[in-house]
């Protein structure tokens, strides 16, 4: 048993040692064009004059009111969850 795990092991490293191969060197490439000379900035400039103030919106129409719902007979209804139930989070 320990002879086959080891031959095992040693053909699997053997056979992905051989997928492993270098492959052919790259052509070599272009020369590379020269960069343009880029601008330096100068100095900051003044600040700008401050933009005017936005308007302000209307304000909406109030809604109507609900209608009050039907009174209950006087009963209460506790529901009680069984013991073995998980909470859901």
């Amino acid at each position: 048993m320990n002879h086959t795990l080891l031959i095992s092991t040693l053909l699997a490293t053997l056979s992905l040692a051989a997928c492993d191969r270098p492959s052919a060197p790259a052509a070599p490439a272009a020369p590379a064009a020269p960069a343009a000379p880029s601008a330096v900035p100068g100095p900051a400039g003044p600040q700008g004059e401050t933009g005017s103030q936005g308007a302000t919106g209307y304000q909406g129409e109030t809604g109507g009111q609900g209608e009050t719902g039907p009174s209950g007979d006087g009963t209460t209804v506790i529901v009680v969850p069984p013991e073995d139930a998980a909470p859901a989070n």
